[in-house]
């Protein structure tokens, strides 16, 4: 399937609108992190939790839910008491988590390169590289 040509006019073409939407819920940061999460096997709400860090419960069940809805990820509860529940990636969500590897192995290679820009031009605008911050 070809991509259609942007019309004459930005925003009046219908199928270009549904691709900016799935564009903004599929590139939102936890959208993505959820993703490779689920990408070698299914986990538990809370394993989700701690291994992407710093999304609140709130945040991941939305999550989790948009991604359930648009049929990337699949929602399975274990009879036990409590109930535990499992996600995994659907087929569907499989086949977006190989392009959002690649793109994450291109950001990775040229992440020095972007920094380099980023400081070159704060450094022409007279502004104060950012400080870049120790990872834990």
């Amino acid at each position: 399937m070809a991509m259609p040509a942007p019309p004459d006019q930005p925003g009046t073409d219908g199928v270009c609108q549904r691709v900016n939407r799935m564009f903004g819920r599929i590139g939102d940061k936890w959208t993505i992190l959820v993703v490779t999460m689920l990408m070698d096997r299914p986990r538990r709400f809370n394993e989700l939790k701690r291994l992407i860090g710093g999304i609140s419960q709130q945040m991941l069940s939305r999550t989790l839910r948009s991604l359930e809805h648009d049929g990337l990820v699949t929602r399975t509860v274990h009879p036990s008491v409590p109930p535990q529940v499992e996600y995994g990636l659907t087929p569907l969500g499989q086949s977006l988590a190989q392009p959002l590897t690649q793109l994450a192995m291109w950001m990775l290679s040229h992440l020095d390169e972007i920094e380099q820009h980023r400081a070159l031009r704060d450094m022409q605008e007279g502004q104060l590289p950012a400080v870049r911050l120790a990872e834990p």
